[in-house]
C-alpha cells in the first residue's frame, strides 16, 4: 500500500509582545495551558502533523517574538511562508497600535498569503476593549483572509484557528 504524501506548510504567527502567540501554539500542540512559558526571544519553531481532507500536513509554526528590537528579523522568517496569524489581545487596544507596521513588512515579502486575524485572551472577554464588530472592521481594512477570537486558557476556538489557517492555505493552493 502507498503512503499518502505529506505536504509542508509553514505559518509563521506574529504580533505585539504579550498578546498569547507562545501559549496559543502551546496549547494547539499539547492541549495545555501553560502559565510558566517564558518570552520568545527573536523567533521560535515548533510542529504539529494534520489529516485534513484525507491529506496528511505538517505544520511549521514560526513563533515570532512581538518586541521591537526583533522586528529586523522577521522577513527571514516571512519568506516561504504559506500563511500567517496576526494575533492580538483583545482586552489591550495598544496591541494593535503596530498593526500597519506589521502588515507592511509581511506583505513586503509574502503579498499573496492567507493571514488570519485572531483576538486573543477571549476568557477575559468581560474585560475586552476591543469589540469583535470593530476588529472585524480592522480586518476587512488591511485585507486579512478571516478574523477569529480564541482562549489559550480555556482553549476555546484554539483549534478551530489553526483548522482555518490550514485550510485556507490548501484552498488557495487548489488542494481541496
Amino acid at each position: 500500500m502507498m503512503k499518502k504524501q505529506e505536504t509542508i506548510f509553514k505559518v509563521f504567527i506574529f504580533g505585539d509582545g504579550g498578546v498569547g502567540k507562545t501559549t496559543v501554539i502551546e496549547r494547539f500542540l499539547t492541549g495545555v495551558f501553560n502559565t510558566s512559558l517564558r518570552m520568545t526571544i527573536g523567533v521560535d519553531f515548533r510542529i504539529k502533523k494534520l489529516t485534513v481532507e484525507d491529506k496528511n500536513v505538517t505544520l511549521q509554526i514560526w513563533d515570532f517574538a512581538g518586541e521591537d528590537r526583533f522586528r529586523v528579523m522577521l522577513p527571514l522568517y516571512v519568506k516561504g511562508s504559506k500563511g500567517g496569524i496576526f494575533m492580538f489581545d483583545i482586552t489591550r487596544y495598544s496591541s494593535l497600535k503596530n498593526i500597519a507596521d506589521w502588515m507592511n513588512t509581511v506583505r513586503s515579502i509574502e503579498n499573496d498569503i492567507p493571514i488570519l486575524m485572531i483576538g486573543g485572551k477571549l476568557d477575559l472577554n468581560e474585560q475586552r476593549c476591543i469589540s469583535t464588530d470593530d476588529a472585524m472592521e480592522i480586518a476587512k481594512q488591511y485585507d486579512f483572509y478571516g478574523y477569529g477570537e480564541c482562549s489559550s486558557k480555556t482553549g476555546q476556538f484554539v483549534e478551530d484557528i489553526f483548522s482555518l489557517m490550514t485550510r485556507s492555505i490548501m484552498e488557495k493552493q487548489n488542494m481541496i
